[in-house]
């Protein structure tokens, strides 16, 4: 079991040497991580609690952590664009995993039961340049966490913070690029699943908690190459934590984000099994234009490929367009990378990247991700 947690423990919190790190697309790994095995049950992952039965969503306590959860993330993605209409995608994520449900016994400052990561990544479309960094911190001394009220999510100075006018401020940079954006949510969260509570496979607890806010306003600046570049689009969050979110049968997942010109936003995801079947349990959420929701069921859409596109350096095979179905809304369009290569070769190879959405009547934009199709064995 190619397993991250144990590296990264020994590195940060055993050891005294080292608060962060980074990692930067240019240093390749020559293995990467199994998505599924970390997003499956782990030795250890019994002491954690699960996903059951629904539960009420409280704000904002449930922007902060739930450290009671072995697994837990807030994902940012969004599509920016100049005046003169040059395009930019972005990425800014950051993963919070237990160590053990209890903290450490002792009275030291460095000790913690938790670790975050966080992937910052820009899709620069009009040079098709794809920047890429990974960081790990430990959740203590202030270096890397979560809180609710004022909300904040950190890791160093990647951080998302709200002000004193509601706003929520985005702030990331590294050696070769940087993005500060406000944020303004214009729609209420969209609650996935069953009120909120999304079942990933048959067993109990393999779900998650799963909220999204599908349309966030988003004005300020993307700096490349010393260049800036004022900025404005729309981005979207997705909230998610759980213990236990996969089955061992299952090899990865299609996620998809869209943001229709229209106002309305579609998320849809397929969970793929190893006989190469799509698993039951894949859904998704139609948002309406005032924010209420039309949950999706595996049979109320349907997801084709029609072209493909392998990492010259991982050597994944990724599905590269798609036809999408929703015959529900009488829906037809077609989703196309605005650059195929957005792909993250980090701790875990995936592709997470911007998309344009095309079809009869509608156009849009949105972000797709990509896990599990990994190489190794």
């Amino acid at each position: 079991m190619k397993e991250w947690i144990p590296l990264i423990l020994i590195s940060l919190i055993i050891s005294g040497a080292g608060v962060y790190y980074w990692i930067d697309n240019t240093k390749q790994p020559t293995e990467y991580a199994n998505i599924t095995q970390v997003m499956s049950e782990n030795p250890g992952a019994e002491q954690f609690e699960r996903a059951v039965h629904p539960r009420a969503f409280v704000f904002p306590r449930d922007l902060g952590s739930h450290n009671r959860f072995q697994t837990e993330w807030w994902y940012f993605t969004g599509n920016l664009t100049t005046a003169e209409g040059r395009p930019f995608g972005y990425q800014l994520t950051f993963f919070r995993r237990a160590i053990r449900a209890e903290r450490p016994a002792g009275q030291s400052a460095w000790a913690t039961n938790q670790l975050y990561m966080a992937h910052f990544a820009l899709s620069d479309i009009q040079s098709k340049s794809f920047l890429t960094f990974e960081r790990f911190s430990r959740g203590s001394l202030g270096l890397a966490g979560a809180e609710a009220h004022p909300f904040k999510v950190w890791l160093e100075n990647w951080a998302v913070s709200e002000n004193r006018q509601g706003e929520w401020m985005m702030s990331a940079q590294s050696s070769k690029m940087s993005l500060q954006l406000t944020l303004r949510l214009l729609k209420p969260m969209v609650f996935n699943g069953r009120d909120g509570l999304s079942q990933k496979g048959p067993e109990p607890g393999n779900a998650s908690y799963y909220f999204s806010n599908t349309r966030i306003e988003s004005t300020g600046t993307v700096i490349v190459d010393g260049k800036t570049y004022p900025v404005s689009g729309y981005s979207w969050l997705d909230r998610e934590w759980s213990s236990s979110a996969l089955s061992q049968n299952q090899t990865g997942w299609d996620w998809f984000s869209i943001q229709l010109d229209d106002w309305r936003e579609i998320m849809l995801y397929q969970i793929r099994e190893k006989n190469g079947s799509i698993s039951q349990f894949s859904s998704g959420s139609f948002v309406n234009k005032d924010g209420s929701i039309v949950p999706l069921q595996k049979n109320d859409f349907q997801i084709t490929v029609v072209d493909r596109w392998r990492s010259p350096v991982s050597g994944q095979d990724y599905p590269a367009a798609w036809i999408i179905r929703i015959p529900l809304k009488g829906l037809l369009f077609s989703v196309k990378p605005l650059m195929k290569n957005q792909e993250h070769r980090h701790s875990f190879a995936y592709w997470e990247g911007a998309v344009v959405v095309e079809g009869e009547g509608l156009s849009g934009k949105g972000y797709v991700e990509l896990t599990g199709y990994t190489s190794n064995p």
